[in-house]
């Protein structure tokens, strides 16, 4: 495993005097979030350069693509990843007749409400430039199913996971028949994840959870580095209806002695994060005490940051990523590098900024606040709770001027609906709902209604069909030449997001 390599820059300026005045100027706002809080500052002006795409589109070899959909339609046969039975019962008998693949390389867990996905691209890009072999396993995907699955920060290549499924089929099918449940769809390609990480090898898997924690599938790896990003409502009829409630079944995956890197949270949250970890021995470094965001300047293309890591400042960072959120995300991303190699811990110093620097300029994050095409914007977001919708909301406002914003919105049966077109009611001038194509997509009439109740009757437009909806969503926007600055944002669900992308031409 490389060193990280300590920093050797310094400034006139005291940075613990710096940051220590900024955790006392925010949590002012509210004593009670004195020991969990602290906010970031926002300026203007600085760019960087647009950054890539990681979305990969169907294979171009038509046996491959015909191999890849039998075993997706095979995947699909088995539990969805909305129907669960809460144990690790299953995965963990998958893991012990395929040799405990997921004990071969260390990992850093993640789990929250919002961020997830993000998060862990930023920490897969920081080790990755510090010459490590990185795995990573997010959920849900885009576009193609082979996104869940990564390896030096790729998604794995069509043939790759094909093999991966035929490798693990006759384990899948020994625990399918001892167990009084078949493994589920998610259970299974955790397996291929896990599976895949130690057949390249890795030297370092980034793991995030599907829903909750301790019961989770991915909950069979034993993390040194455990990361909690923010916590709200989200999945409540599984996981619990209070912050508090959610936050407990959230830390199941705080081990003996691992570290714990705490993004901001509702106080009662924290409150529970924090007495596992004591429970539990584990070492917890939390958003705005231990580390956080210094300060913030709004740059062409993204931000440009400077961020306090667990090793000292680290200035400069230009992040290709929109919102205050994605900030918060990258400083999240940098303590739980810096724990995974015991930066203020084990070891004075701090990573190497220019390293760190480059890692940070490479993120990318399709869906979320991601601009598709222009004359006029379109932009994806996979917003799709009322928190995740409000931080969409603030970082589109934030980052672009439009005069005029239409929504496009189709969401699933299972959300917050009313709470997520609330967010998002100050911010768009119309509201076009609509409907994806998966099966727990909510009814386009019965979305509808909610949005009448949110927008009015007069700003609220149904499109059944979503190439309809977008359509109609890039011709409110054109409507008038007054409106020369309108956008388009397309949001609600990942889902949703997914199928605009391949419908506005992004492979």
């Amino acid at each position: 495993m490389s060193e990280p390599r300590p920093s050797d820059r310094h400034d006139d300026s005291d940075p613990d005097e710096t940051f220590a005045e900024i955790v006392d100027e925010e949590t002012q706002r509210d004593p009670d979030l004195a020991v969990i809080e602290a906010g970031s500052r926002t300026l203007r002006t600085r760019s960087g350069p647009p950054q890539g795409d990681e979305v990969p589109a169907r294979p171009a070899d038509p046996e491959v693509d015909k191999a890849l959909r039998a075993v997706e339609q095979e995947l699909a046969g088995r539990w969805g990843e909305t129907k669960l039975e809460p144990s690790v019962t299953r995965i963990a008998a998958l893991m012990d007749v395929l040799g405990e693949p997921q004990r071969a390389y260390p990992s850093i867990h993640i789990t929250g409400t919002n961020g997830k996905t993000s998060t862990a691209r930023m920490i897969e890009a920081l080790l990755g430039a510090f010459d490590l072999r990185t795995g990573r396993y997010t959920s849900p995907h885009v576009q193609s199913i082979t996104e869940r699955i990564s390896l030096d920060g790729s998604p794995i290549d069509p043939e790759r996971f094909i093999e991966a499924y035929q490798d693990i089929k006759p384990y899948v099918e020994m625990v399918d028949a001892q167990q009084p449940y078949r493994l589920s769809f998610f259970e299974v390609l955790t397996g291929m994840a896990y599976a895949a990480f130690a057949d390249a090898p890795v030297d370092v898997a980034v793991v995030e959870v599907g829903m909750g924690g301790s019961w989770d599938a991915t909950n069979v790896i034993d993390s040194s580095v455990a990361v909690v990003t923010p916590i709200s409502l989200d999945h409540t009829d599984r996981l619990g209806t209070t912050p508090a409630e959610i936050a407990d079944e959230k830390a199941g995956i705080i081990k003996q002695g691992a570290t714990v890197i705490l993004a901001q949270q509702p106080v009662d949250a924290a409150q529970v994060m924090l007495k596992k970890a004591v429970e539990v021995d584990a070492t917890v470094a939390r958003e705005g005490m231990e580390f956080g965001v210094v300060s913030r300047e709004i740059a062409v293309g993204g931000q440009l940051l400077t961020l306090r890591g667990l090793g000292g400042e680290y200035e400069e960072i230009f992040l290709p990523l929109y919102g205050a959120h994605q900030a918060h995300n990258a400083a999240v991303a940098l303590a739980a590098v810096e724990a995974f190699f015991g930066i203020g811990a084990e070891q004075p110093g701090s990573l190497d900024h220019e390293t760190v620097r480059r890692a940070f300029a490479s993120v990318v994050s399709p869906g979320r606040l991601e601009v598709v095409r222009s004359s006029p914007t379109v932009v994806l977001d996979a917003a799709h709770n009322p928190a995740g919708a409000r931080a969409t909301a603030d970082g589109l406002s934030e980052a672009f001027g439009f005069s005029r914003l239409i929504g496009v919105v189709g969401t699933s049966s299972d959300k917050d609906v009313k709470g997520l077109l609330e967010a998002f009611e100050p911010i768009f001038a119309e509201v076009v709902i609509t409907q994806n194509s998966s099966g727990r997509a909510m009814d386009v009439d019965e979305l509808a209604a909610v949005a009448v109740e949110v927008f009015g009757e007069d700003r609220v437009q149904v499109e059944p069909r979503l190439d309809d909806a977008l359509e109609a969503a890039i011709t409110l926007a054109e409507e008038e030449d007054e409106y020369a600055g309108a956008g388009v944002l397309v949001t609600g669900s990942v889902i949703t997001v997914g199928e605009a992308r391949l419908l506005l031409g992004r492979r």
